[in-house]
């Protein structure tokens, strides 16, 4: 592995509670008009101090602003990062949950690990296949039974791991 795709992980523009913080203060802002540190602190079930330190970072940021009452909102850079994360998280949910068929808590745990660490380009090519195969297209339809069909198969046939050793061997 080159040093710079390695790299690439620790150049992501925020980090997982970054994109927690930013997105309880979304969803207070959605559910009760309002958001403020100790808010966010109980939403995300930390201390008002540890929230205070992350909302203080990003205000430096910009992507969080707070009035003289203490209200904080989002800026618009703050409110596109939510975007994106919150699209990412629920396209990835899709994917997990009705094409690969994990359970429900699976996807949403594995959605929220990597949904602030794909590139815009990566969600929006993964929404575009997720809609293809949930179309009524009948090469997606054959898709997704031959698909499931098999993948029925491999987990009967109870050595996955020679399945993935053999389709590693080939692309060599």
């Amino acid at each position: 592995m080159s040093t710079e795709i390695w790299k690439e992980y620790e150049s992501n523009e925020i980090s997982h509670s970054v994109a927690h913080h930013l997105a309880a203060i979304h969803e207070l802002m959605r559910d009760q008009g309002y958001a403020r540190v100790s808010d966010v602190a109980r939403a995300l079930s930390i201390t008002r101090g540890s929230a205070s330190l992350t909302l203080k970072a990003l205000k430096e940021k910009g992507l969080v602003v707070e009035d003289h009452n203490k209200f904080l909102k989002l800026s618009d850079g703050g409110a596109e990062i939510v975007d994106g994360v919150l699209g990412n998280r629920a396209i990835v949910r899709k994917f997990l949950k009705d094409v690969l068929q994990l359970e429900e808590q699976r996807a949403e745990i594995d959605a929220c690990k990597v949904e602030h660490l794909l590139s815009p380009q990566t969600g929006v090519q993964l929404l575009h296949f997720v809609r293809f195969l949930f179309s009524p297209d009948p090469v997606a339809q054959q898709f997704l039974a031959e698909f499931w069909a098999r993948s029925e198969e491999d987990i009967n046939s109870g050595d996955l791991l020679a399945s993935v050793t053999t389709m590693l061997d080939s692309e060599t």
